[in-house]
């Protein structure tokens, strides 16, 4: 299929390309306290939410450095229920960049607002 046409681009993959520029602008400003900051995204979330999620559908979330294990910050999309509130490409890429501001936020410990 040629890369003029719509259907060049699988949902999956035009969906990481909207995370990765949402990371990227938020790289621009946060670079040095990112760097250590692993990206990801999962098809839908686990179906054991967390307790401040009071039973709703997570978007995302951030998930601590954890020490022992040697595992470091980690932030994971739910690319299912994000691309099921929107409508088309501008919509998607709005929310994702909205879920990543959240979840930086949270992990820097600032009003999202401020990113």
């Amino acid at each position: 299929m040629p890369p003029t046409l719509p259907g060049w681009r699988t949902r999956s993959e035009a969906f990481d390309d909207a995370v990765l520029a949402a990371v990227e602008q938020l790289e621009k400003r946060w670079g040095r306290r990112l760097a250590t900051v692993e990206f990801g995204v999962e098809e839908v979330p686990p179906s054991d939410p967390s307790p401040w999620e009071h039973d709703a559908i997570a978007l995302g979330r951030y998930f601590p450095a954890d020490g022992p294990a040697g595992l470091p910050d980690r932030v994971v999309l739910y690319r299912r229920p994000i691309q099921s509130r929107c409508e088309d490409p501008t919509e998607l890429a709005m929310l994702v960049e909205e879920v990543v501001r959240e979840q930086v936020a949270h992990l820097l410990g600032r009003d999202p607002e401020d990113l």
